[in-house]
C-alpha cells in the first residue's frame, strides 16, 4: 500500500491524503460520536433502574408486613380486567380464563415490561393477588414483552 503511495503523482497523494482525513472525521462524526451518545444514555437508564430497584428493595419488608390494602370482594376476572385498564395495559390484554382452582391465566401481548412489572406489583399491594407462573418473552421491540401468566387471588 505503501508502495503504491510513493508512486502516486504530488497531486494524486494530496486527493488521497484529504480524502482519507475527509473518510476519517465521517467516521468519527457519523458513528463514533452517536455510538458514545448511546452508551452514555444506557448508563443513565441503568442508573436509574438501580436507583429504583434499591427503593424497592428497601420498602418491600415494610409493605409485605402491611398486608393487602383492601379486598373488594369482586371476582378475580373483574378485578384483574379493571385495573389492567387503569393501569392503561387494557389493548394489551388478550385473553383471560379461569383455571379449575380458582386462579386466572391472562394473556398479554405487546405490553411494556416495565408497565406490566408495575401493574403486578399494584395487584399484589392492593389486592393480595399473586403471580403464580409466568412465560415472558420478547416482543420483537425493545422494551415490549408478551406474556402468560396464571394469578391466583388473596
Amino acid at each position: 500500500m505503501r508502495e503504491w503511495y510513493e508512486n502516486l503523482a504530488d497531486r494524486e497523494k494530496r486527493f488521497v491524503l484529504i480524502g482519507g482525513v475527509g473518510a476519517l472525521v465521517l467516521l468519527l462524526l457519523g458513528v463514533v460520536l452517536p455510538l458514545n451518545r448511546n452508551i452514555t444514555q444506557a448508563q443513565h437508564r441503568v442508573t436509574t433502574k438501580q436507583a429504583d430497584l434499591a427503593y424497592i428493595q428497601s420498602v418491600t419488608p415494610e409493605l409485605a408486613s402491611a398486608g393487602p390494602m383492601g379486598n373488594t370482594g369482586e371476582s378475580l376476572v373483574v378485578l384483574v380486567d379493571g385495573s389492567a385498564r387503569e393501569s392503561g395495559l387494557g389493548k394489551s390484554l388478550s385473553n383471560s380464563q379461569p383455571t379449575g382452582d380458582g386462579g386466572l391465566r391472562v394473556r398479554l401481548e405487546h405490553v411494556p415490561f416495565d408497565g406490566m412489572v408495575a401493574w403486578l406489583a399494584r395487584l399484589a399491594q392492593q389486592h393480595g393477588v399473586r403471580v403464580e407462573s409466568a412465560e415472558i418473552e420478547t416482543a420483537g421491540e425493545a422494551g415490549l414483552v408478551n406474556a402468560g401468566l396464571v394469578l391466583k387471588g388473596g
